[in-house]
């Protein structure tokens, strides 16, 4: 098998070289992931100025997601077959042109073709900062890298509405691209300036695994945006999609375990239990985590009124929690074991999913910033000690394919969580509806006129439909409760599973040789 890029040691960098560096790359990926939610707020404005309706708005958002899906596998062979600062520099150019070409389009085909090309240029920027932070830092020091990285992956998408929602409302829909040009134009001098290249080696590219992968991702990322606007199975496209995931899930799985050649998928990574467990605990935390993100927001503004700069105040505290325990678990890796850390944050985030599972109509702004506080703590305690505990035992030559497949994880892990709790909330928002509905009849005496406020006197048709609409706003209450319940279970329920993580063995905390 052909080997991947070599590092640059960790010695061989001046401490201001390694401060530039690391800016430089946690720049890129806080820009990258601010990306993936600093839109959707947007996308109500968008519709009028480019004539789409709501149906068709959500592809701006979609070709994102699919083409960013497809193009994190590849990071690892680019990397290795073109050098990882080539690769950076190129994609962070790409990210920031398309950036423009997002702001200045002028139709919906134009705007999604460049959201296109943007996903598939900044698929690459988060498993590179994540490769080239642990290459930078020694051993001992990547528990800290990792809180840093760590803070621009999951503070992006908390950021993103809140941005988002201040820039359209200050300007207009295209600065929310727009901002990515400075933000782009730091990084890729700092990159430009201060990386060191990496070794480039003759890997061969494996492009059938790559197309049946691609395909495989590509066609679960439509079913999983596109399913619940086309009513699942119930829609020819979504019955085709699946299938097509499945159908080519299922060559590239056949074709990774019987090709005597390079697989596209390393097959070395999976013989490290630390990483596969890594990689499955990341994937629960991206949908805990994107899944509370994607649910919070409509509750506060469509069901208490909240405007969007209120709900990015009351949720950004979140963040804050996050930071917080970051850099708490960045100093204390080590003396404290990772698999003990990551089973507290996941305690402390099932507790906060439990209090969320007690929110009512009539709560107090305090309690959802508490509530936020907390989890973002717990998730913060959980990612470090993940982070440094999957790459620990893993050789720094599969770096560039294992930081790949761990961004992938998330990511698709987000996808799924977002796509199951909205479905449950708009299933179970019918259910209840449904059940409130029944006890509302001429039979019910605390439904008579005389009992009801005027303006829900379900007699005349103006009261009916006051009434209906609290109804709905009540049953709506009950299934984000519902939802914040199931996410309570599931995070409850991987606690066990933390046994899998290893600590690792003292030979790794040794640096590192070029050609290890």
């Amino acid at each position: 098998m052909v080997r991947s890029t070599a590092p640059e040691p960790a010695a061989a960098l001046s401490p201001r070289v390694r401060h530039f560096v690391t800016a430089s790359v946690m720049l890129a990926t806080v820009m990258q992931v601010l990306d993936s939610t600093i839109a959707n707020v947007a996308l109500p404005h968008m519709e009028g100025s480019l004539s789409a309706t709501q149906d068709q708005i959500t592809w701006v958002l979609t070709s994102y997601i699919v083409a960013a899906a497809i193009g994190t596998p590849l990071t690892g062979w680019f990397a290795a077959r073109f050098g990882r600062k080539r690769l950076f520099l190129l994609s962070v150019a790409g990210f920031t042109a398309t950036s423009i070409v997002c702001g200045a389009s002028t139709s919906l085909a134009e705007i999604v073709a460049a959201r296109l090309l943007q996903g598939l240029f900044g698929a690459s920027l988060v498993p590179l900062s994540q490769a080239v932070m642990l290459d930078i830092n020694p051993p001992e020091k990547h528990a800290r890298a990792m809180a840093v990285w760590g803070m621009g992956v999951t503070i992006g998408p908390i950021l993103g509405p809140t941005l988002g929602g201040w820039l359209t409302d200050s300007y207009n829909w295209r600065w929310v691209f727009y901002v990515n040009v400075p933000l782009g134009a730091v990084v890729f001098i700092g990159i430009l300036f201060f990386m060191t290249e990496t070794r480039v080696s003759a890997r061969k590219l494996d492009l059938f695994g790559f197309a049946t992968l691609s395909v495989a991702l590509g066609a679960l990322q439509l079913f999983l945006d596109r399913g619940e606007i086309q009513d699942w199975f119930d829609s020819v496209e979504i019955r085709i999609e699946s299938m097509t995931a499945l159908i080519a899930f299922a060559f590239f799985l056949v074709h990774t375990l019987t090709v005597q050649t390079t697989s596209f998928f390393n097959r070395e990574l999976a013989r490290d239990r630390n990483f596969i467990a890594g990689c499955c605990f990341y994937f629960v935390m991206g949908a805990v985590l994107y899944a509370t993100r994607a649910l919070l927001p409509p509750l506060l503004q469509d069901l208490m009124q909240y405007s969007v700069v209120g709900t990015g105040l009351a949720t950004a505290p979140a963040g804050a929690g996050t930071m917080i325990a970051m850099m708490l678990a960045g100093r204390i890796v080590g003396p404290v074991q990772p698999r003990q850390l990551v089973a507290v944050g996941f305690g402390v985030a099932a507790l906060s999913l439990w209090q969320m599972s007690n929110y009512n109509l009539d709560m107090s702004e305090r309690y959802v910033i508490t509530t936020g506080l907390l989890q973002g703590f717990g998730l913060g305690l959980i990612s470090v000690p993940l982070t440094t505990a999957t790459f620990s035992t893993l050789a720094p030559r599969l770096r560039g394919d294992g930081t790949s497949i761990y961004s992938l994880c998330r990511n698709m892990g987000s996808s799924i969580g977002i796509s199951f709790v909205q479905t449950e909330l708009t299933r179970n928002t019918q259910i209840a509806h449904s059940s409130l509905t029944e006890h509302i009849n001429a039979y019910n005496p605390l439904a008579q006129p005389d009992v009801l406020p005027a303006p829900w006197n379900f007699h005349v048709p103006s009261g009916l439909a006051a009434l209906n609409e609290e109804v709905t706003r009540q049953a709506s209450m009950i299934a984000y409760v519902d939802d914040f319940k199931l996410l309570f279970v599931l995070t409850l329920a991987v606690i066990p599973f933390v046994l899998f993580l290893k600590t690792a063995p003292a030979a790794a905390a040794k640096p590192a040789l070029p050609d290890e």
